[in-house]
């Protein structure tokens, strides 16, 4: 990002700073700032409505699980800014004053705490899992999003782990904490593999999200495996993306009545008392 008087002080009068954003060499973001072209479009957008890159915004551009999954800019302004619509404006705007500075993004830290306000304790809770698991926050980044978030919510931090390999996971995992049932998250289990969730003793609990669930193979994957558990006096419940997100209801209806079956015996206690 680079203001005009900047560019004219490195010796770029007007007319080669209009063929340079011609030849597309440099990128106008609004009156009296530019760019290089590989600035994110989304970088750009948020510059270019007078703040800079927030809140899930930021996240999505780090490779983060997010909510809602759409194309939407988040920005950051300072009270005091001055919002600038532009063409095909439909961006979000968060009204904050952080304690650190940014020059095209808010830090991760303030867009999670921005997540929170904006989108809510589950969109929140899924993002900041995928960083973790991803490592995009260290201990110190932790503690700071855990002081200054409210302390209401500071469970929230408690409890999220490193081992959630899809925000479809995360959202399964602090639903069914609010209900009281503790999961046990990543367990294998011999002939079956990795799975991702065991409820009890014997409920499993899989999310499925696009990848490695598309194709034939996949879905044929999944089959023998579930089969496979069955064998071992498993029982499995497998979950899409549309129903954890969009129709939660049924999903917490169907793990509940399934808990009421009395799905937590222990197959594996059960065959060593018959042995």
């Amino acid at each position: 990002m680079v203001r005009r008087g900047d560019l004219v002080q490195l010796g770029l009068d007007g007319r080669a700073l209009r063929r340079a954003v011609a030849t597309g060499e440099v990128i106008r973001v609004r009156s009296g700032l530019y760019s290089s072209p590989d600035l994110p479009v989304s970088t750009r957008t948020a510059l270019g409505h007078g703040g800079v890159l927030a809140c899930v915004s930021v996240a999505r551009l780090r490779g983060l699980w997010v909510l809602p999954l759409d194309s939407t800019v988040h920005v950051s302004l300072p009270p005091n800014g001055h919002a600038r619509e532009h063409a095909r404006c439909e961006c979000v705007q968060h009204w904050n004053e952080f304690p650190t500075p940014a020059t095209t993004e808010v830090t991760l830290v303030d867009a999670l705490l921005q997540i929170r306000g904006c989108l809510g304790d589950d969109a929140f809770f899924a993002t900041f899992e995928s960083a973790l698991h991803l490592g995009a926050l260290d201990k110190r980044a932790r503690r700071e999003l855990r002081a200054r978030i409210t302390e209401s919510a500071r469970w929230l931090v408690d409890l999220a782990g490193t081992d959630a390999e899809s925000g479809l996971e995360s959202l399964l995992r602090i639903r069914l904490h609010r209900l009281g049932l503790a999961l046990r998250t990543q367990v294998e289990i011999p002939g079956v593999g990795r799975v991702d969730f065991v409820l009890g003793d014997r409920l499993i609990l899989e999310v499925d999200g696009r990848a490695g669930h598309d194709d034939p193979d996949d879905r044929h994957r999944d089959r023998v495996r579930d089969a496979v558990a069955s064998s071992h006096g498993f029982v499995t419940l497998r979950f899409d993306y549309a129903l954890v997100v969009h129709d939660w209801a049924l999903v917490e209806q169907a793990i509940l009545a399934a808990v009421g079956r009395d799905t937590h015996l222990d197959p594996w206690a059960e065959r060593v008392r018959m042995a």
